[in-house]
């Protein structure tokens, strides 16, 4: 016989203002990543400013729109910390909001013993079950080492989050929390599937051409990764595995072409890995009680010591812009900040040290900048340019024109691989530049 959990549930049902005031002024409060970042209780708090001073929110990629940071844009009463910048972010970056930079499969450690500790924790959740468990939704990513540092831990309930299933750390018990809110049930944050440009498709074409049957793969955030994922779905490949921090809609697609079943991957053996889920409707409809899937947190999904037992691991990530050294950025133009770090660094490193493994980091080789076109491999990156990857740490190099691969090669040996890949249009000046700074020894050019 179950023990019926609905009486602690109701004595721990707070409405959305109630709840709110249980923040002081100067309390860290901890937002859950993604589409499980607070909603209804963070409309409440905007409501509070006046009774409010210094009042720290921490949270990664807040899906949502942000009512104290709209509240407040002189950040006198509400303050905001990005473990990583989205969408929503970008206006109050440098205002009321600032990055707090890391390397994404050190989030939770983090938030344990570096933190400043936590007072309130709130994340959003689907319903409780019969056992009295409430589901993290799609971001297993780090609630549960937010709610272990946190002095009160706050549930808003959703339910229109799909249901992940573990995987581990993907739920929590109506004992393990202090309250509960019932939010409006708002619509969670769709991203659009969108058809990949030329240009990356040409990138991504150059990918396919270095994968094979039994791979395991990661895609990062971007177009690039994206034209990936559905190059494969039209492949001939097959027994493909998955194994990211993000799952996107190219994963279901190249699973709904019967490209993905997991069945060579060395642990979590036919499970499809992950941490947090964005995209469509119909892929968080897919992912919902599916026991295909593994979530869980980022601390195992992006940890490069578990990412290196998987062999023929294939990780696809997009980058701003880079130099003729191998220093990859991928967060920031100049000062002007974008996005972090995210997991980048951990599948880079990771996929490297896998049996067979293979890192990519692709990006056009021009953009256009009001009318004017620049090369995106530069001779010294744009100064103020945040380094994503550090030259020793970076492995192939995607751009339209091919693959340079840095692994082994000395200075010169970088520059001559990376202009060969650069348009052509800059790689005159990019060998002068080259020969100034002294990482030039012979021309790559055809007589």
């Amino acid at each position: 016989m179950f023990m019926n959990f609905q009486d602690e549930y109701k004595r721990k049902l707070v409405t959305s203002d109630e709840a709110a005031k249980l923040v002081k002024s100067g309390d860290w409060v901890e937002y859950a990543a993604t589409i499980n970042c607070a909603h209804d209780f963070d409309e409440a708090l905007s409501k509070r400013k006046d009774k409010l001073k210094d009042v720290k929110i921490r949270c990664d990629i807040g899906a949502y729109p942000h009512y104290t940071a709209e509240a407040d844009p002189s950040g006198e009463h509400f303050v905001w910390s990005a473990w990583h910048t989205a969408a929503h972010d970008k206006k109050y970056i440098h205002k009321n909001l600032y990055h707090c930079p890391q390397k994404l499969h050190e989030n939770p450690k983090m938030t344990r013993e570096n933190c400043d500790p936590t007072n309130v924790a709130v994340i959003m959740v689907t319903p409780m079950d019969r056992h009295g468990y409430f589901n993290f939704g799609s971001s297993a990513v780090s609630c549960w080492a937010a709610m272990e540092t946190a002095q009160t831990v706050i549930l808003e309930v959703n339910r229109n989050l799909p249901r992940c299933l573990g995987g581990f750390q993907e739920n929590v018990h109506i004992s393990q929390v202090n309250f509960v809110i019932e939010s409006q049930n708002r619509p969670i944050l769709t991203l659009p599937a969108t058809e990949p440009s030329e240009i990356e498709k040409q990138i991504a074409a150059h990918i396919l051409g270095r994968m094979y049957d039994g791979n395991c793969i990661q895609l990062g955030i971007g177009g690039i990764p994206n034209a990936v994922g559905k190059m494969v779905a039209k492949s001939d490949l097959k027994d493909l595995g998955v194994h990211s921090e993000m799952y996107a809609d190219a994963y279901l697609e190249m699973y709904k072409a019967g490209k993905i079943t997991g069945a060579r991957k060395n642990i979590d053996k036919y499970k499809q890995v992950y941490s947090f889920a964005m995209g469509t409707q119909e892929m968080y409809d897919f992912i919902d009680d599916n026991p295909g899937l593994a979530a869980c947190p980022i601390d195992y999904t992006n940890a490069p010591w578990i990412i290196c037992q998987i062999d023929n691991f294939v990780s696809i990530n997009a980058a701003l812009e880079l130099d003729l050294f191998g220093q990859i950025c991928s967060e920031s133009i100049g000062t002007k900040h974008v996005s972090g770090t995210g997991g980048q660094l951990d599948f880079v490193e990771g996929a490297y040290k896998s049996k067979g493994g293979q890192s990519f980091v692709c990006l056009p080789s021009t953009v256009e900048i009001k009318g004017e076109v620049i090369s995106k491999i530069k001779p010294v990156l744009t100064p103020g340019a945040i380094v994503t990857v550090p030259r020793s740490a970076t492995h192939m190099v995607v751009t339209e024109y091919g693959i340079a691969n840095m692994k082994g090669k000395n200075t010169w040996q970088r520059a001559e691989a990376l202009i060969n890949i650069a348009h052509p249009d800059f790689r005159d000046e990019l060998i002068k530049e080259a020969e100034t700074m002294k990482i030039w020894r012979k021309s790559n050019k055809i007589d």
